[in-house]
């Protein structure tokens, strides 16, 4: 835990310039669960060092902002769980099959065609990168074995708690790798337990422990009910949340500004530290420090201060750049207050 009171953190994307990526093109896609290569401006022999670039940008915004705690902004990912996911063993992103999304349409996944296996290190030169451009504390975040799991076509396991261990054990070598480069918290993206409540209840929380057994640091989980300008209307309480408290992860974030979440959950959830969403990723102005205050002092009544993560609700990939940047000002401004009237 933090010893700052009411740290604030990013989920973990922040938006790609436009120099690096068409955003039209990025906004047609969706999350793209195979490889999505036409959403980049810059050919292939540069890319890297463009990215590198454009995370240094991300970074210099969030410490300009007043963040505690920074992420590389997701900025090499094409969607919060491909740059992983096709990257394993026993995949085919070549051929791939279909999959009901989230939102009731179809999605193009991978098609599991063999053993799941983490033959190379994935993220590892991104923590690196991000440690070495920052002194403050850094979180890296990837995808969970539950939502990746059941964003493929298995023609292999045949048994969905053999495919979930399968892609845990292979989280679970990337995510000590990550300390061992220098990551304070990892935190696992599983969207889609709140998507699959029933099969969530099934394999789910073994699945994260799993995935999460040897960390060296803070761990996170992550849990929203999806990108704000793809999801409209958002349920105002998860089908799945008090089950977390089993997990093994440190924090778990959660959605709260934008569904108006009924935070008396928090209280289902007390071994954790909770990251509070209190930016509404749809709302086209940056909320004031005052309204971000005010929804801190609500979480306030149901988790101590000391449990208390102040963060966005979700990522802000798709928002702009000075959207973006407004918000988390705000968002920090707003935990200042809230801090000057605990103290006092």
């Amino acid at each position: 835990m933090d010893q700052r009171l009411l740290p604030t953190a990013p989920v973990g994307s922040y938006p790609q310039p436009d120099w690096l990526i068409d955003r039209s093109q990025l906004l047609g896609h969706g999350p793209p669960r195979v490889r999505a290569r036409d959403i980049w401006r810059i050919p292939d022999e540069n890319l890297e060092a463009a990215q590198d670039d454009a995370t240094i940008v991300a970074v210099r915004d969030m410490e300009r902002a007043g963040l505690d705690i920074v992420t590389d902004g997701e900025i090499r990912r094409e969607s919060y769980s491909n740059r992983f996911a096709t990257a394993l063993d026993g995949v085919d992103i070549d051929t791939p099959g279909e999959v009901i999304n989230r939102s009731g349409g179809k999605t193009i996944v991978p098609r599991v065609t063999g053993p799941i296996r983490r033959a190379r290190l994935v993220q590892v030169r991104d923590v690196e990168f991000l440690r070495g451009i920052t002194d403050r504390k850094i979180k890296i975040t990837m995808p969970g074995p539950f939502t990746m799991s059941v964003q493929v076509v298995d023609e292999h396991y045949g048994d969905e708690e053999a495919l979930a261990m399968a892609y845990a054990d292979a989280v679970n070598e990337e995510v000590r790798e990550l300390f061992a480069a220098g990551a304070d918290i990892v935190q696992l993206d599983e969207p889609w337990m709140q998507a699959r409540p029933e099969q969530a209840k099934r394999i789910a929380v073994k699945a994260i422990n799993r995935a999460l057994d040897g960390a060296t640091g803070a761990t996170a989980l992550h849990m929203c009910f999806g990108y704000a300008n793809m999801v409209k209307d958002k349920p105002s309480g998860y089908s799945f949340l008090p089950e977390l408290d089993a997990t093994t992860a440190d924090q778990i974030s959660i959605e709260a500004a934008q569904p108006n979440l009924d935070l008396s959950i928090l209280e289902a959830l007390p071994s954790k530290t909770i990251m509070v969403g209190v930016l509404d990723m749809a709302g086209e102005q940056a909320e004031t420090p005052d309204l971000v205050a005010a929804r801190i002092r609500a979480a306030l009544e149901y988790a101590p201060p000391e449990r208390v993560i102040v963060a966005p609700d979700c990522g802000m990939k798709y928002l702009s750049r000075e959207l973006a940047f407004a918000k988390l000002s705000a968002m920090v401004e707003g935990a200042e207050i809230v801090r000057r009237e605990i103290s006092s």
